[in-house]
């Protein structure tokens, strides 16, 4: 599948005093680059469908920081599907600065899940339909 890349400048509330971007904040930014990238395939992080709530949890996340990003930079966000297992999906997102200096690498693995309730959430397989669209094979 080709990377999808999106942008989004660094806000003065997403930094510290110093004007550096807060570490906390890649992880927001890498979230708003998912969602945007599903959502250029017609599927959402998470949904309802016949009475059945259904997403994509995280389950595991992780950055390593390059180069600080500062108030009003803007960085391009490029997101690579890197791994679809039988009930996951892992992403690798690339950020670069307006001047195309790699500033951060940052991953997250997501589980396809189901709620059945409150206190309900089980794994489950990722559809065959679903499972196309992740790695480019839907037309």
């Amino acid at each position: 599948m080709p990377a999808f890349s999106t942008t989004r400048r660094v806000e003065f509330g997403d930094t510290d005093m110093a004007g550096i971007m807060h570490f906390a904040n890649f992880f927001r930014f890498m979230e708003v680059a998912e969602t945007d990238f599903l959502h250029t395939l017609g599927i959402s992080v998470s949904w309802r469908e016949d009475g059945v709530k259904w997403g994509f949890p995280r389950v595991s996340v992780a950055c390593d920081y390059q180069k600080p990003a500062r108030f009003e930079d803007v960085l391009t966000i490029t997101v690579t599907v890197e791994r679809i297992g039988t009930k996951s999906v892992s992403y690798r997102f690339d950020f670069h600065n307006q001047r195309e200096e790699p500033v951060a690498v940052g991953r997250i693995t997501t589980v396809f899940c189901r709620t059945g309730g409150p206190d309900h959430l089980e794994s489950v397989e990722i559809p065959a339909e679903l499972r196309a669209k992740l790695d480019g094979r839907a037309v």
